[in-house]
């Protein structure tokens, strides 16, 4: 049986998708002239900038596009549903953003994103442009950190990275920043029920309807550990547990908290989740410097949902807290 979709035709809806975020974003965001795949912001890039590139599949949403704008990330490459995109829109997003300063390449750590980035990297060299690369490998729920996927924590790490650029720092300094964000960040996910694809509208993966699953990646790829659903203070306990065995958070420390929708997941379903994340860092005496509910990095209409905390020191705060003017994101 096939799923619900309100679209036209599975193979457009990418790019009908994209006209209907510029037809309603149309003071944030255009499309670079004839590469409608390179979205950038009308107000971020400018001379002596470093300009941030950001982008990888769509069905994300608002990851990545939603996160173009003044404060955040200045071009955007758009990739087909859960692909990424190829090398000639991101060369155009970092031509459209170069400023003279350099551009920082970021993206989740997945093998298409990498091999994709790195070929317009190449390219961008030989118009002289200057680019550097900083992965998100925010996910625990992967062992080895350098094979680790970029999922909700890209939020904080464009947050960090992009207000670096808008204080015009050094491209040195924009990617140390970008990476030191990635280091303090960490996320784990649990998902309910599978999300199915425009172009074939099934199921990525099955999952019984009494069953979750820790720590699954944002396209389906296989999680942690399968059992029958728990109750909510149950399942964030799970993943907090993994978390901060990974993070190893001392009493006194701060830090930002994003409980995010995969999609499907309703707002009073994270708002419980939340309740316990804030619980389980009081115990433990980390405070909570600033907190987002919502769907912020989705897969599709996955049912399950996300907790990242992303650990601040003086700098990352004054980052995090740096004003920022998006089309689907606001801060500041």
């Amino acid at each position: 049986m096939q799923t619900k979709k309100i679209i036209n035709d599975g193979n457009r809806a990418v790019d009908e998708m994209l006209e209907g975020v510029l037809a309603a974003h149309p003071n944030h965001l255009f499309a670079v002239p004839g590469s409608p795949r390179s979205i950038v912001a009308k107000s971020g890039p400018r001379p002596g900038k470093v300009g941030i590139v950001i982008g990888g599949g769509s069905g994300h949403e608002p990851t990545f596009l939603g996160y173009v704008g003044k404060g955040l990330a200045d071009g955007c490459a758009v990739g087909n549903v859960f692909a990424s995109p190829p090398p000639d829109p991101i060369l155009e997003c970092a031509k459209a953003v170069s400023g003279g300063a350099g551009v920082l390449f970021q993206y989740g750590n997945y093998a298409g994103d990498v091999m994709n980035f790195d070929m317009a990297a190449e390219m961008a060299a030989m118009d002289d442009i200057e680019v550097r690369t900083a992965l998100t490998t925010d996910d625990v729920a992967t062992s080895v950190k350098a094979k680790r996927r970029g999922v909700a924590g890209n939020f904080f790490v464009f947050k960090a990275s992009g207000a670096a650029a808008d204080k015009m720092l050094s491209l040195d300094e924009v990617e140390r920043i970008a990476r030191k964000a990635n280091d303090q960040t960490f996320t784990m996910g649990v998902a309910l029920a599978p999300c199915s694809l425009p172009q074939t509208r099934k199921p990525n993966f099955e999952i019984g309807g009494d069953e979750m699953e820790i720590g699954m990646g944002i396209h389906g790829e296989p999680g942690v550990q399968r059992s029958k659903l728990k109750t909510a203070d149950e399942i964030v306990d799970a993943m907090l547990d993994r978390i901060f065995s990974e993070m190893a958070p001392s009493k006194g420390d701060k830090v930002a908290v994003l409980v995010n929708s995969l999609g499907s997941t309703p707002p009073m379903e994270l708002y419980i989740m939340n309740r316990r994340v804030k619980r389980r860092l009081d115990d433990i005496g980390v405070g909570v410097h600033a907190t987002w509910v919502g769907p912020y990095c989705t897969s599709l209409e996955m049912a399950g949902a996300s907790v990242t905390l992303h650990r601040l020191d003086g700098e990352l705060k004054e980052m995090l807290d740096h004003p920022c003017d998006c089309a689907m994101f606001r801060a500041g």
